[in-house]
């Protein structure tokens, strides 16, 4: 094999990024080895891949000389394009898996525990595996002895809802080996999105160093549990107006169309529904221009811990622990005896209506501390 073949830069199909002409040795002036050739393949959530990411610059650390590959669902690549540790990005799909299928990585770590995933775990071929796999008879399995815990937690409810105490990139870093200490979500959000968002800023007259709160009041199809009552959004939001003379944001996706309009004509307060037609990138255009952020255990929180915002998050029906906020938050948890349940839906809601509009309140006090 040329060894050109080997060069970070060779595309094959077309000229690299240079576009030099390659020659049949290694005397080209642009010429690097790719090193170790690791595969991650990391899927979905959006949320679940964001907080993957304090993975790559461990790695980078570990093997300084390496290619970086990383396959995931279309609607995750937006957290993950221009990420400067990722050397190729592939979307999860027919073509991109019989690829996988015939080259040869030295490293293929899989997070995911999900069927798809999991599957092409099992089929590409490579050094070391870490992490998941699908077995003969069809089931999920440990890869090396390090994942064992994370794999054990998903099929124990005594050990996910009470014993473990370690948060998800803690759990991550122990399953592939990583011994020092994680770091922050890796991401890239280009200028123009920052820009987009305070663009919508002076159109909505918020201005003038006016402190800006952003209530994000959905939680996604699968988990109608993470989701607050309208109406404590509703008193928090004048709260806030009234007591902090904040400008309160609602945030949310399509699904939040009517709830926002819901909230926003029931206050007595002047507040800004943002609209629940922004692209990804362009919702955390309107997210950075947030001194605080309150949340359910959704997407958006996990946007805002990526963007270092100040957050108040609440849980219910799932895991409070595996959530790391950098220090730069506050989570106030249901103390129901049900609770967490991991269920995606209840008649009764006891664990969102258990944590009340001035408990949340008065953490978004303590959080924004020096700025009030």
């Amino acid at each position: 094999m040329l060894k050109e073949f080997n060069c970070r830069f060779f595309v094959s199909e077309k000229p690299c990024r240079y576009k030099l002409d390659c020659p049949v040795d290694d005397t080209c002036p642009k010429y690097q080895t790719m090193g170790k050739r690791i595969l991650i393949i990391k899927l979905a959530a959006i949320g679940d891949v964001l907080r993957t990411t304090p993975i790559l610059p461990a790695l980078k650390e570990k093997y300084p000389q390496s290619h970086i590959s990383w396959i995931t669902d279309q609607s995750s690549l937006s957290v993950l394009e221009e990420n400067p540790y990722i050397d190729r990005l592939l979307t999860a799909n027919y073509e991109n898996a019989l690829r996988l299928q015939v080259e040869k990585f030295d490293i293929v770590i899989c997070l995911d525990k999900d069927t798809v995933a999991s599957s092409l775990a099992s089929l590409v071929k490579a050094d070391q595996k870490l992490g998941f796999a699908l077995s003969g008879n069809g089931l999920l399995y440990p890869l090396n002895k390090e994942a064992d815990y994370l794999f054990r937690l998903g099929v124990s409810d005594e050990l996910k809802f009470r014993q473990n105490q370690k948060t998800y990139q803690q759990l991550i870093f122990d399953a592939l080996g990583l011994d020092e200490k994680y770091g922050e979500y890796v991401i890239h959000l280009p200028q123009k999105y920052t820009t987009y968002g305070e663009q919508l800023m002076k159109q909505w007259g918020i201005h003038n160093g006016r402190l800006v709160i952003g209530l994000n009041t959905g939680a996604g199809k699968r988990f109608a549990t993470k989701r607050w009552e309208t109406g404590s959004f509703v008193e928090l939001a004048d709260r806030l107006s009234k007591d902090m003379k904040a400008h309160v944001m609602l945030l949310g996706g399509p699904e939040e169309v009517e709830r926002n309009k819901e909230i926003a004509s029931r206050t007595k307060s002047k507040i800004t529904d943002s609209g629940c037609h922004h692209s990804l990138k362009e919702f955390m255009g309107l997210i950075s221009q947030c001194h605080l952020i309150v949340t359910g255990d959704t997407l958006a929180l996990h946007l805002a811990i990526a963007l270092k915002k100040l957050i108040v998050t609440f849980f219910g029906s799932t895991c409070h622990q595996e959530i790391d906020l950098y220090g730069r938050g506050k989570k106030l948890v249901a103390g129901v005896d049900c609770a967490p349940c991991y269920k995606g839906n209840c008649d009764t809601m006891i664990c969102m209506k258990s944590i009340h509009a001035n408990d949340v309140f008065r953490a978004c006090k303590e959080v924004l501390g020096e700025l009030l």
